[in-house]
């Protein structure tokens, strides 16, 4: 009969994600349920007897559960709001699960927030023991195969002195024709908080804050020449890497580390004047007898214009690129991986669409095969480079690898770590 997938949403990775598990043989029936009115409509392209269609509320835990229960695994594919909860039903069910979702927001401040997602956090993955199921979180593009890269360049090293890790999704050349030279490939309010959050790099190996009003400086910023982007990028500190050094177990020896985004020239500049002017603000202010979210009218905006979306043969760009610098035998060495893809012309599924749906579909294989030998909650970082970036080669996802070794003593390479911190 095979295996029993359910798929909760149906958005554009929940897309991707069905493209590639309804390939599978050894997957028997997928469940895909969505609150949207064209639900049905959406999977006529599938076999009936392997897809099928159920509009619901994910919401509505009563009439979520026993889809969950009948699952081998769930594929949580829905707003970020809901990423818990379901992890959280899947846990309380004995059902495995795998989502592309932070469970603690990154850009969460509230320390009584901070403290109650923990013990809920904390919960889930005592639930998913006692129940012997898998719940694998961050294991998107970014996070997710960024984090596999970066611990499989950390294991070619015997010490980390420097640690930068990259992830962005761009217009491809032939889509950058608009006042923002920037096109939305994944939720736009998504992005908007995303700039709006406080990050934290290591420099001089101390860990040092960038407030939130402060990542868009010119002196929190570099560029990053490449010839595969057909452009320099700007990039800027992404969310906190300090959590990431102490569990890719390189926190006593990094000197210089962070987690960035690239986005071509301008876009820094820009999105500096509009952070300090209040345009991504989350608390309302007055419009006409109504209140008014800035950060939700300046999503709402760009999203009415459908020069910020992608259209006909327009492409987008999704990266990923990790670089560390360190010691292997006493003499230093340099490790780079990257990844570069561009929207699938022949399928219609967008970069972005591809490194996260994609990567959630194997994630789901990877668990129905008893691939991953632990329990509980688990994220990106628990899943080795080997079982998953070989498997993605059949979607043209491939990494690049660039070593460079010398004969300079690690000293020396801990004098050049120290001369590229940011100032």
């Amino acid at each position: 009969m095979g295996k029993r997938v359910l798929l909760a949403g149906l958005g554009m990775q929940g897309m991707a994600a069905l493209h590639d598990l309804a390939g599978c043989p050894d997957i028997g029936r997928i469940e895909v349920i969505d609150n949207r009115p064209d639900l049905l409509a959406c999977l006529d392209r599938y076999p009936a007897e392997k897809v099928r269609g159920r509009v619901l509320d994910a919401a509505d835990e009563s009439a979520l559960a026993p889809l969950v229960r009948a699952a081998d695994v769930v594929v949580e594919a829905l707003p970020a709001a809901f990423a818990l909860p379901l992890g959280r039903l899947a846990a309380d069910c004995g059902a495995s699960l795998v989502s592309s979702m932070y469970y603690l927001n990154p850009g969460e401040q509230d320390p009584d927030r901070i403290g109650r997602l923990r013990e809920q956090i904390g919960q889930i993955d005592r639930q998913a023991r006692a129940k012997d199921v898998v719940i694998l979180t961050e294991f998107g593009l970014d996070p997710g195969l960024d984090l596999i890269l970066g611990a499989e360049a950390v294991r070619g090293l015997d010490r980390v002195v420097r640690f930068r890790m990259y992830g962005a999704g761009i217009p491809a050349p032939n889509a950058r024709a608009n006042p923002l030279r920037y096109k939305f490939s994944w939720s736009i309010a998504g992005v908007m908080k995303a700039y709006r959050r406080p990050a934290r790099i290591i420099a001089g190996g101390r860990a040092v804050t960038i407030e939130s009003d402060r990542i868009f400086e010119a002196a929190n910023t570099h560029t990053l020449e490449l010839e595969e982007l057909g452009s320099p990028l700007e990039c800027f500190a992404n969310g906190d890497c300090v959590p990431y050094a102490e569990l890719l177990g390189i926190r006593e020896s990094v000197q210089e580390m962070g987690r960035y985004t690239g986005r071509l020239p301008g876009h820094c500049e820009f999105w500096d004047k509009m952070v300090k002017s209040g345009f991504l603000d989350e608390a309302p202010v007055r419009v006409g007898g109504v209140q008014v979210a800035p950060l939700q009218f300046t999503a709402s905006l760009l999203g009415s214009r459908p020069e910020f979306h992608y259209a006909g043969q327009e492409q987008d760009m999704a990266w990923i690129r990790v670089e560390t610098e360190g010691a292997r035998r006493g003499r230093t060495k340099r490790i780079v991986l990257q990844l570069v893809d561009r929207k699938d012309l022949a399928t219609g599924l967008t970069a972005m669409q591809r490194t996260v749906g994609f990567t959630l579909s194997l994630g789901a294989q990877l668990i129905l095969e008893g691939r991953i030998g632990k329990k509980g909650l688990l994220t990106a970082l628990d899943v080795p480079f080997e079982a998953v970036f070989p498997r993605l080669e059949k979607h043209n996802l491939r990494v690049q690898r660039i070593v460079d070794r010398s004969s300079r003593s690690p000293a020396s390479c801990r004098q050049r770590a120290a001369r590229d911190m940011p100032k």
